[in-house]
């Protein structure tokens, strides 16, 4: 009886050890969670890394939880936010969370909890990303744009906000990685093609650049700066000839863009010294869309080169030269002048706060003695 009564003790003690240590384990939960109720975040914090440690707890979604909201709350506290290590706060959260929502997905009772408190990081992440990059400190904004995606997969913005900080930081290849990453996506940008072409220009890649400009020019057939970039590809490689058919095929294939298919072609005459061609092109243009600003504009210069020319071989006379047809320069040239106001002043109807247009319309102002509307313009480009 004895001997039976003894065993009995025995099991009976083991298992009253048994009960401590069980609650010991789940206690630190609890302590936790008493623990950021009181507001004691370094102490939540000390109990909670115990318990996502302890293999008692580790896998439960409470436990992650509870470890990912008291490194958000220690994020947002003037006091303990402190007391973490840079990013310490973001990556962890972050980390907890998405070890929430793997244990009890996205609808149990702690992963449900858990979609919105990531999508809070996101906003912490990207904002800290602006400020390191306004900070110049590149790293930390590349690492803070990267976890922001990394919390919204979906979201693009802070893909193309690395690619921006890979740039400052002159990591051509991040950036373009990033850029591409993009693409791939299925996001189009005018902006993320541009800066791939120039990129590869930068580091004179030629075969990178045509292949980057004909998939911008499969993305925005009409876009008027690829297609340029296209042409000058042709004229350089001794092809202006190409380039001036494929734009004359380009109108008759699409009439409604003629207007910009025709400003691209005086921009192309233009630089292959063609300016009688060049005009007739601008012209056309204007007469398809009189609100096309390139075409205006070149118009206004056209007629602007035209006047400078003249005054030039006038000054350049000697006296009895001058005295024989001096004048006769000097009036082109005020007649080509006063041709390129209307054109200046429609491109600055189009464009009202355009520079150029204003600092170019100003000086043929003065030429022409308009007084008042010279000094208009110079106060207007001094604000």
């Amino acid at each position: 009886m004895k001997k039976i009564l003894s065993t009995l003790a025995v099991a009976a003690a083991l298992a009253a050890a048994a009960v401590p240590a069980a609650r010991a384990q789940n206690s630190a939960v609890t302590n936790a969670l008493l623990n950021q109720k009181s507001g004691l975040l370094d102490k939540a914090r000390a109990d909670i890394d115990k318990a996502v440690l302890d293999p008692k707890t580790s896998g439960k979604a409470k436990t992650w939880y509870t470890r990912g909201d008291v490194y958000a709350q220690m994020l947002a506290s003037p006091i303990y936010g402190k007391q973490l290590q840079p990013g310490e706060g973001l990556q962890k959260a972050s980390e907890s969370f998405n070890k929430t929502i793997e244990l009890d997905t996205k609808t149990g009772e702690y992963g449900k909890l858990a979609v919105p408190q990531l999508q809070g990081l996101y906003g912490l992440a990207f904002n800290a990303g602006v400020e390191a990059y306004n900070a110049k400190d590149y790293d930390k904004a590349i690492a803070n744009y990267k976890l922001a995606g990394q919390l919204n997969p979906t979201d693009t913005t802070a893909v193309l906000y690395t690619a921006y900080a890979q740039e400052a930081k002159q990591d051509y290849p991040g950036a373009k990685a990033s850029y591409n990453q993009l693409l791939g996506t299925g996001y189009k940008s005018v902006q993320v093609y541009t800066r791939l072409l120039q990129l590869a220009k930068q580091e004179k890649n030629d075969a990178d650049a045509n292949k980057v400009l004909q998939q911008a020019l499969a993305a925005y057939p009409n876009n008027k700066n690829f297609m340029l970039e296209e042409l000058n590809v042709y004229l350089s490689s001794g092809r202006g000839k190409e380039a001036i058919d494929k734009i004359n095929k380009a109108i008759a294939a699409d009439p409604a863009n003629a207007s910009n298919l025709y400003a691209v072609l005086g921009s192309v005459y233009d630089q292959n010294k063609q300016p009688a061609e060049a005009l007739a092109a601008y012209q056309k243009a204007v007469a398809a869309d009189p609100n096309n600003f390139d075409a205006q504009y070149n118009l206004g210069v056209y007629n602007y080169n035209k006047a400078a020319e003249a005054y030039t071989k006038a000054s350049k006379m000697d006296l009895k030269t001058y005295q024989v047809s001096g004048k006769k320069y000097e009036v082109q040239g005020k007649k080509y002048f006063e041709d390129s106001v209307p054109y200046f002043e429609k491109s600055l109807q189009i464009k009202p706060d355009d520079t150029a247009t204003m600092q170019t319309l100003q000086k043929v102002y003065f030429r022409l003695g308009r007084t008042a509307d010279s000094e208009r313009l110079a106060a207007k480009l001094k604000k």
